[in-house]
C-alpha cells in the first residue's frame, strides 16, 4: 500500500487562493493591504532569489511588499536603525530579515530588534519563548508549516512519539516545541546523540532537520511512520532516504514539493494576518 503524500505544494496554492480573497476583502473593508518588508543585507545571490521567491509570493495574493537593500559593510548599528525604522511604519505588517547576514552583523541582535507583532517569520526570542509557552506568537516559518501541513492532512499527533534530528534555532528546536503543544511525546536528536538508529526506530513520526543529505537511511525508520523530510540538497534529495519509505511509511514529505513551499507560504499567511489585526479586519 502506497503511503499519503503530504502535498505541501498543493496545499500552498489552495492557501494563496483563500489569502488572495482574504486581502481582497480588507483592501475593500480599509483601503489598505498587508505589507511585508524584506531586508537584505549583501549580495549573496542565494538569498537575493529567497527574497524575490517572497516578493513573487506577495504579489501573487495581491500584497504589498517593500524590498530594503543595504551593502554588504551594513554595520549591526545600521541595520538596527533600519530595523526600527520599519517597526514605527504603520504600513508595514511584517518584517523579515533575510539569514544569513555579513558576518560583522549581531544578527541575533537584529532578529531580536523586530517587534513581536512584526515577527511574522518567527526569529526572536521573545516569539519563540511565548511559542514554548503556548502563548500568542507567530511561529518560526518552516516548523510552522509543518504543522499546517500535518493539520490539513489530519495527521494524528497527540500521545505519538515524534523524534525530530536537528536542534537549529529556526527549525529542529521550535519543530519540538509545536509538537509538545500538540500533545505529542518529542525527542530531540543531534551531532552528538547515542544510539542514534535505535531513537529513530521508535517514532511514529520522525522529522528529518539535519541538514545533511540522506543522512537518515529508511531502514532505520519503521512501517507506518509519519516522515517529513525539511531538507533540501542538489539532486532533488531531502535530510531521508525517501524512495524506499514511499510504499512503508503511513504518510511522507516529497522533495521537492513537500515542506519547501510551505515556509514562504507561512511566512505570508502570518503576514495577512497581521495585516489583518493592524487594519482591524
Amino acid at each position: 500500500m502506497s503511503a499519503l503524500v503530504l502535498d505541501g505544494k498543493a496545499l500552498a496554492k489552495k492557501t494563496e487562493e483563500e489569502l488572495s480573497q482574504r486581502v481582497a476583502a480588507l483592501k475593500e473593508k480599509t483601503g489598505s493591504t498587508p505589507i511585508l518588508a524584506t531586508i537584505l543585507v549583501g549580495d549573496d545571490p542565494a538569498s537575493a532569489t529567497y527574497v524575490k521567491m517572497k516578493g513573487n509570493a506577495c504579489e501573487r495574493i495581491g500584497m504589498g511588499s517593500l524590498r530594503v537593500e543595504m551593502p554588504s559593510n551594513t554595520s549591526t548599528e545600521q541595520l538596527l536603525n533600519k530595523i526600527n525604522e520599519l517597526n514605527s511604519n504603520p504600513d508595514v505588517h511584517g518584517i523579515l530579515l533575510q539569514h544569513p547576514v555579513p558576518e560583522q552583523i549581531d544578527e541575533r541582535a537584529c532578529f531580536d530588534a523586530i517587534a513581536l507583532e512584526k515577527d511574522v517569520d518567527g526569529v526572536t526570542c521573545l516569539g519563540f519563548g511565548r511559542m514554548s509557552m503556548g502563548e500568542e506568537a507567530y511561529g518560526c516559518a518552516t516548523p510552522k508549516g509543518i504543522m499546517r501541513l500535518l493539520e490539513a492532512y489530519n495527521i494524528p499527533l497527540s500521545g505519538k512519539h515524534a523524534v525530530v534530528v536537528g536542534r537549529s534555532p529556526i527549525l529542529g528546536k521550535p519543530m519540538a516545541l509545536m509538537l509538545l503543544n500538540a500533545n505529542a511525546t518529542v525527542t530531540i536528536c543531534h551531532s552528538r546523540t547515542e544510539n542514534l538508529q535505535q531513537h529513530i526506530a521508535a517514532a511514529d513520526i520522525i522529522v528529518g532537520a539535519v541538514g545533511k543529505p540522506e543522512f537518515i537511511k529508511a531502514d532505520w525508520i519503521k512501517d507506518g511512520a509519519v516522515v517529513v523530510d525539511a531538507g533540501y540538497h542538489p539532486g532533488g534529495v531531502g535530510d531521508i532516504e525517501l524512495e524506499p519509505l514511499k510504499e512503508r511509511a503511513s504518510a511522507y514529505t516529497p522533495v521537492p514539493g513537500g515542506v519547501g513551499p510551505m515556509t514562504i507560504n507561512t511566512l505570508i499567511y502570518q503576514t495577512v494576518d497581521s495585516g489583518e489585526k493592524t487594519l482591524g479586519a
